[in-house]
């Protein structure tokens, strides 16, 4: 099998962290810190099974799958192709593209102001830069993982060592109603906020390339090197996820007001560098932003490429980066709003196509996988619609947000079963 050097491993791990790491798991850990207060660890634990522990095992599954849509196709071909899609453009112009641009925009406005004119303008010149990037997908790991993702993790562990160093708060604050029960299940939920689940799942195939241009040409050995890189990358998350969430729980306690992981960040870097850290926060944004917008764009574009050949790649990522554009001006709360319906019902799917991938031989079966994955997409579908929530939310968990396992439990049992 071809190996690679370990200073190109490291070099496609980080290549990897770096495009999943963007605005959600910058503003998510924090808030979850500042909402969990004292349970903060165990909503903690909670958060890393869905918000690292998913994705690296989708990035696994799909690896070992032989890409997203074969794995999809356990189930149907012509489920694969619409899932496929479906998550292609909820990661891509439809919901996580846009925060890219709207989340790192709303770090500049206490520096620079704010208005519709200067975030479009802003928009403009983000998705501009993001797209002349993205024309190279195969490049990715000398843009981002030799450059910008150490400087990400620097600024970061600058951000983090000031507060150890000057602590906001003594001890965690109180922790609020939503996490004063069962922490461990809201941690669970406010990970699909990441939407670093369905991302793993179409990461594997960007990561593929830049192995392929490292010169490794087997087919084992891309996988192989592929499942370090989502090691690593996971490792990486966990740790940096912990740093924020920890400074979040102490800030929460300094300033309760605050109902933004966003807000929550600007209050810690204010109170520990002023302006300076004003500045400092921005560009841990921009930059975890670029990356993840350079990375989706690039994996979209390819996917989209591959279902349409005749229409080469530079053109479809330069409509997905002006269409994500024109979404970004919804503002961030707005696209928020959106994504939480949406990815309830995506997630719950996902999570079973992953899991069921990781089962003994013996249900590797497509009555399983039809049978698990009909029943857990009905009950998310109508949980994620106002008019059908109340009565399927009605099932055991539902009321937590986990209505789906049960239906998820009979399907597995039923196509085990009657085959």
């Amino acid at each position: 099998m071809q190996k690679l050097p370990v200073r190109q491993r490291l070099l496609l791990g980080f290549t990897l962290f770096s495009m999943f790491f963007g605005a959600g798991n910058l503003i998510f850990p924090p808030h979850l810190g500042a909402q969990a207060g004292s349970n903060f660890w165990p909503a903690f634990a909670g958060f890393a099974v869905s918000a690292t522990g998913l994705p690296i095992a989708g990035v696994v599954a799909v690896a070992r799958a032989g890409g997203f849509d074969q794995l999809a196709s356990r189930v149907h071909p012509k489920f694969s192709l619409v899932f496929t899609i479906l998550v292609y453009l909820s990661i891509g112009p439809c919901l996580a593209i846009p925060r890219t641009a709207s989340t790192s925009f709303e770090m500049l406005v206490p520096l620079v102001g704010g208005g519709r004119g200067l975030q479009l303008s802003y928009s403009i010149v983000f998705f501009a830069a993001a797209f002349l990037v993205a024309l190279h997908p195969e490049k990715l790991t000398d843009r981002l993982g030799r450059v910008l993702c150490p400087a990400l993790i620097a600024l970061i562990f600058v951000l983090f060592a000031g507060c150890l160093l000057h602590p906001v708060a003594a001890q965690y604050g109180p922790p609020a109603a939503a996490y004063a029960r069962l922490p461990a299940f809201e941690g669970i939920l406010g990970g699909y906020q990441t939407m670093d689940a369905l991302a793993g799942l179409n990461f594997g195939a960007v990561l593929a390339l830049n192995i392929q241009a490292l010169g490794v040409t087997e087919e084992n050995a891309i996988r192989q090197n592929t499942i370090r890189a989502g090691f690593l990358a996971g490792g990486l998350l966990l740790v940096i996820y912990a740093m924020l969430g920890h400074v979040g729980a102490l800030t929460g306690a300094a300033a309760p007001d605050c109902t933004t992981g966003a807000e929550v960040l600007s209050a810690l870097a204010s109170a520990l560098f002023g302006r300076a850290g004003q500045l400092l926060l921005a560009a841990i944004f921009l930059i975890a932003c670029f990356n993840t917008c350079v990375g989706l764009i690039s994996c979209v574009g390819q996917y989209f490429h591959t279902l349409l050949p005749r229409i080469p790649y530079p053109a479809l990522a330069g409509f997905f980066a002006a269409a994500s554009m024109l979404i970004s001006n919804i503002g961030l709360a707005g696209i928020i709003r959106l994504s939480t319906p949406v990815l309830g019902a995506l997630y719950p799917a996902a999570i079973v196509l992953i899991a069921l991938s990781f089962l003994p031989k013996a249900f590797q079966k497509r009555s399983v996988y039809v049978c698990t994955v009909a029943l857990t997409a009905v009950q998310s579908v109508l949980a994620a619609l106002p008019f059908t929530a109340a009565f399927v939310t009605a099932l055991p968990l539902g009321s937590y947000g986990f209505g789906w396992v049960v239906p998820a439990a009979a399907g597995l049992l039923v196509g085990f079963l009657f085959p």
